[in-house]
């Protein structure tokens, strides 16, 4: 047990052992037990593809072979995780990764949310049809610019951002709100960011969540999943109150098999297995974040 909060940090490692892929078994390990950041390149690099993309169900939601935009977001994550400093093929891998999102993206600089090539193949209810949303687009840029890798592509999917996040029209959906906050607080432009995180207050109720239309009943994104760290622009959205709650109510989501579960829908076994795996570490990435560990 946590010597500092009720967390059982040994039951979460059994259940990410006995349930998570191999990936966060190894993104465990780095975490918080020290391992070489190699082995986690090792279990990410299966899911590249020869054209420099990311598929076989990095995303878990989008289960085709096929190299699709959200795994690519996946992998930016796991590799802006272990950070460029890590190991040379860190910056390589996302270098190379930019490149292919260049390959897809829309003249006006965004990527889809789901290329075609994921028709036919498993997949969630929201990620079956082709779509030229570019939601995923922003939290794409946050992590490129997390990273601090230069590319070309950069420049035109931050321009879009922007244009979006400081348009006439205010954004509006759960999870576009989320990327556009993840967005902001990466973004090398503090003032400009402190300002359109500003304009993102009136999709928030009352208790700092924001409701998911279409989703599951009374589904929301919460304030530790809009503002993840301390610090980040996005923390003036939030009371210190609200986010000491959500710290409270998060330790108490832990189940007793160790692992936590996640509210949107668990539509087939493999899915919802491997999506507890990544929360669980989420939620221990968060709590250690927020000294609850």
């Amino acid at each position: 047990m946590s010597t500092t909060t009720g967390i059982d940090i040994g039951a979460a490692k059994r259940f990410i052992y006995d349930d998570a892929r191999l990936l966060e078994r190894h993104r465990l390990a780095v975490l918080f037990d020290g391992a070489p950041s190699g082995r986690v390149l090792d279990a990410l690099r299966p899911y590249r593809n020869d054209d420099g993309g990311w598929g076989h169900a990095l995303e878990p939601d989008l289960r085709g072979p096929d190299s699709q935009v959200s795994a690519a977001m996946s992998a930016l994550e796991v590799l802006a995780e272990l950070g460029i400093a890590a190991d040379p093929a860190v910056e390589l891998l996302v270098t190379e990764t930019a490149d292919w999102l260049a390959s897809v993206a829309l003249p006006d600089g965004r990527v889809p949310h789901v290329l075609p090539t994921g028709v036919g193949y498993p997949a969630a209810p929201w990620m079956q049809e082709p779509s030229d949303n570019g939601l995923l687009t922003f939290a794409i840029a946050g992590h490129l610019w997390h990273l601090g890798v230069n590319h070309p592509w950069l420049d035109a999917a931050t321009a879009w951002c922007w244009g979006q996040v400081e348009g006439d029209a205010l954004l509006q959906g759960g999870y576009t709100v989320e990327f556009a906050v993840h967005f902001l607080d990466a973004v090398p432009e503090p003032d400009r960011a402190a300002a359109a995180v500003e304009r993102l207050r009136p999709a928030l109720r009352e208790d700092g969540s924001i409701p998911v239309e279409g989703g599951q009943d009374d589904e929301k994104l919460r304030p530790l999943e809009l503002s993840t760290r301390p610090g980040a622009p996005s923390r003036a959205l939030f009371s210190s109150g609200q986010i000491s709650a959500e710290l409270d109510r998060l330790e108490q989501e832990q189940l007793d098999d160790g692992g936590w579960d996640f509210d949107f829908l668990h539509w087939s076994p493999g899915q919802a297995v491997e999506w507890r795996g990544i929360v669980t570490l989420g939620a221990l990435q968060t709590l250690r974040t927020h000294g609850r560990l």
